[in-house]
């Protein structure tokens, strides 16, 4: 057994042999991988992939985010990116805050971001607020004298392949995202709410709202300034048939038009 393995090993000895071309190389090797690990040793750490610590984030309790001291615009758009108050921000790139003159006579508001609206971080830079563009300069509106913002702040949806497709927010999720809604009107103080669409309505009026049915200046919540339900424009743009769509959508302009004069 021992000459076997004595066999073996001069056998496997015999078989190594040197190379002097390899041994040339060694050194400058040895230089170069020193190099190497002194410039990883010197550089900063590189930070960990977003995704997995919003996953390690997610299996921590959500936070209310109730901070009194809310005393400016700048104050909510930082708050609403680390807003916990539901569980919409997980599957959100970010949060939306409103945007628009800070008093403002008029404010819009909407259901929730869409998909362009969550990779831009602004409200209505979708289809349906190129629509909206469109019937507020009918009505003789600027966008930019008003204030515009949505119910809900993160973007609500489920994955269909690659594609992010729309999902209504449920009335805890319009709830929870109230609090901030609340403190944009406070801070504004704007003469007429404009709800557009139901989840809108169910914010601003503060109950479930039949918006074809109660379409126009409607009581708003306690504590609150006039309100005027209307259509989303995300609405108009489902409807089929053409000549449907035009009427809906001279009907939305003849809605913005009668909100601004009922903020005069």
């Amino acid at each position: 057994m021992r000459l076997r393995a004595r066999s073996a090993l001069r056998k496997h000895r015999l078989g190594c042999r040197w190379n002097p071309l390899e041994a040339a190389v060694i050194p400058e090797t040895i230089e170069i991988a020193g190099a190497i690990a002194a410039a990883v040793v010197a550089a900063s750490p590189t930070p960990p992939s977003p995704h997995p610590s919003k996953i390690a984030a997610g299996r921590e309790r959500d936070a209310l985010f109730d901070d009194p001291s809310l005393q400016g615009m700048e104050t909510v758009a930082a708050g609403i990116q680390v807003c916990r108050r539901c569980g919409l921000w997980r599957d959100a790139t970010q949060g939306v805050p409103g945007e628009g003159l800070p008093q403002a006579t008029l404010m819009f508001v909407g259901e929730q971001p869409g998909d362009l609206e969550d990779l831009r971080g602004r409200p209505f830079v979708g289809p349906a607020g190129e629509l909206f563009d469109r019937a507020l300069a009918e009505a003789g509106i600027a966008r930019e004298a008003c204030y515009v913002t949505n119910a809900v702040k993160h973007f609500k949806h489920e994955m269909r392949g690659k594609r992010r497709l729309h999902k209504t927010p449920n009335a805890g999720e319009i709830e929870a995202c109230r609090w901030w809604l609340q403190n944009e009107v406070r801070l504004v103080a704007p003469r007429v709410v404009v709800a557009m669409g139901a989840t809108a309505a169910r914010a601003v009026v503060g109950r479930p709202v039949s918006v074809l049915k109660e379409r126009g200046p409607a009581a708003p919540a306690p504590d609150r300034p006039p309100a005027f339900v209307t259509v989303h424009p995300s609405y108009l743009l489902r409807i089929p048939d053409k000549a449907a769509r035009h009427r809906a959508f001279s009907d939305f302009v003849l809605d913005l038009a009668a909100a601004k004069a009922l903020s005069r």
